[in-house]
């Protein structure tokens, strides 16, 4: 009988380890700044270094980065259809919190699901960079600014060593590879 239940149960790995993971993403993300929301997604990358702090649970220090150039509508009466072109470079820093769900969910051991909550700060460098007369408000950066972000996400190990994982958030969405 116990042969039996063992030969029929799922493979799963209810003592996995998470962490010590780097992973390596490419994706899009946004931002509203000082001279209103881009309205593109703009590329985006991502880097994490997972470690296991819990049964499940690990946390991940992170850095971002995504830069655009863009238009500024700065019409007047006087003069209409007027726009400023303004640059714009987004550093998010930050940690990640990630709940692995593949216990729960009876995952196999070449797969992971997750959910996930971040939370940082944006370093941004924005400046206009036309000779307009807003140029001269060239150095408007929203320093500080906290930012907290929802991830779920999936990763499928190809081997011991490498996966290929999918990032979905309402921040900076990726894809990319995790090097265990």
């Amino acid at each position: 009988m116990i042969l039996s239940f063992s030969v029929s149960a799922q493979d799963i790995n209810p003592g996995e380890q998470y962490g010590r993971t780097l992973n390596l993403g490419a994706g899009i993300g946004g931002y509203t700044g000082k001279f209103g929301t881009m309205m593109h997604p703009m590329p985006a990358f991502q880097i994490n270094y997972e470690l296991q702090v819990a049964n499940s649970f690990t946390l991940a220090p992170m850095v971002s980065f995504y830069t655009c150039t863009d238009r500024y509508n700065c019409s007047t009466i006087e003069e209409p259809n007027r726009y400023s072109t303004y640059h714009t470079t987004v550093v998010p820093i930050g940690l990640k919190g990630t709940y692995y769900l593949d216990e729960l969910l009876g995952a196999g051991k070449d797969w992971d699901f997750y959910m996930a909550g971040s939370i940082g700060m944006l370093l941004v460098d924005s400046k206009l960079v036309d000779g307009s007369p807003l140029a001269t408000i060239n150095n408007n950066n929203n320093n500080g600014t906290v930012t907290f972000d929802l991830h779920i996400g999936t990763e499928y190990h190809i081997n011991k060593t490498f996966g290929i994982f999918l990032d979905l958030s309402t921040g900076i969405s990726t894809i990319g590879v995790a090097i265990h």
